[in-house]
């Protein structure tokens, strides 16, 4: 999910009674349910794909970081109180609660990147296996609005000295869950109906099948699906009669052409298929040039410009027989 959905997980928890557990709970709260996304640094260096959601959100990742995160807050209230510049407000610090919370706010993190069709490796850096829960888009505004009114009511309530102020927080997280499990629960039975649609009209036998969350409308999904050597697409919405409708196109996959063999020696293809869940391709071959372009069915209908795809200029004439030597090669 995004960065302010993450952070808006923290507060609310924080809301909801932990911020009185020790000193700077709330900060280590929403910074630790930001932390995994610390691998997006790997852009300086010009890494994306292979990078992100990998090892900050597996394993190793959630046991070390908390922990710095938690050090480092110690020495942050520390640092203060030698300067005298700690509130006079502030809870003492406790720095196993610290170490909790941010155990807590760190682990919120990959459970709600799991939640949308990008994907997120679990068990790195002992598996590479993405994991997708095609439950929510990745900018989700009503999970936002949830928690945001849900942390701003109990903010306002604690201010007002209410007897209860934790109680908005709680509702929304408990909203919040509500509103995710249904959207999961949508999202598997339009998977199923697009399956057995698919076959009955002919297009299958079908494998995998996405629902894909769409902007602002909870009841849509556009659905992409799995044939032998092809993708299908389809829009279903759930106030529709019908819900579901099938392009009657296919996409042809293209992923055993021998051009995409000699593709993935270069290092932005092969870090594009390494992430990649539905790849296609189209492969031009012009007199100078034999031009690949890979996608991903989860984000594009066709070959179209854009953040999810790969291009790559490979030699004219010794393309063919190159291909084909690499191909008989493996």
């Amino acid at each position: 999910m995004d960065n302010l959905a993450h952070t808006l997980a923290g507060a609310a928890l924080g809301e909801a009674g932990l911020k009185r557990k020790t000193g700077l709970a709330m900060a280590t709260l929403m910074i630790a349910a930001n932390l995994p996304d610390i691998d997006a640094f790997g852009l300086l260096v010009g890494e994306n794909l292979a990078w992100r959601r990998g090892w900050t959100h597996g394993p190793l990742g959630l046991l070390v970081l908390p922990a710095l995160l938690t050090a480092a807050m110690v020495g942050f209230d520390r640092w203060q109180a030698r300067r005298g510049t700690r509130p006079e407000k502030r809870l003492p610090v406790r720095a196993g609660w610290l170490l909790a919370l941010a155990y807590i706010g760190a682990l919120s993190h990959p459970a709600l990147d799991w939640l949308n069709t990008y994907g997120v490796r679990f068990l790195m850096p002992f598996s590479d296996r993405w994991f997708y829960g095609d439950t929510l888009f990745i900018i989700d505004v009503w999970l936002w609005t949830m928690l945001a009114v849900g942390v701003w009511l109990s903010r306002r309530r604690g201010r007002a000295g209410h007897a209860r102020p934790t109680v908005p927080a709680l509702a929304s997280l408990g909203l919040a869950a509500l509103y995710i499990g249904t959207m999961g629960a949508g999202s598997a039975a339009a998977e199923r109906q697009t399956a057995a649609a698919a076959e009955a009209r002919g297009l299958g036998p079908v494998g995998e099948v996405v629902a894909s969350p769409v902007p602002v409308n909870p009841f849509r999904r556009d659905m992409v699906f799995r044939t032998r050597d092809a993708y299908g697409f389809g829009d279903f919405d759930w106030t529709a009669d019908p819900r579901l409708r099938l392009s009657p196109n296919l996409l042809p996959r293209n992923m055993d052409d021998p051009a995409i063999e000699l593709a993935r020696r270069q290092k932005p293809v092969a870090d594009f298929l390494y992430w990649s869940r539905l790849p296609f391709a189209t492969v031009e071959r012009r007199p100078d040039a034999t031009i690949v372009a890979i996608s991903d069915a989860r984000y594009s209908r066709g070959p179209t410009a854009g953040r999810f795809v790969r291009v790559v200029r490979l030699p004219p004439a010794s393309a063919p027989d190159e291909t084909q030597r690499a191909a008989q090669g493996r």
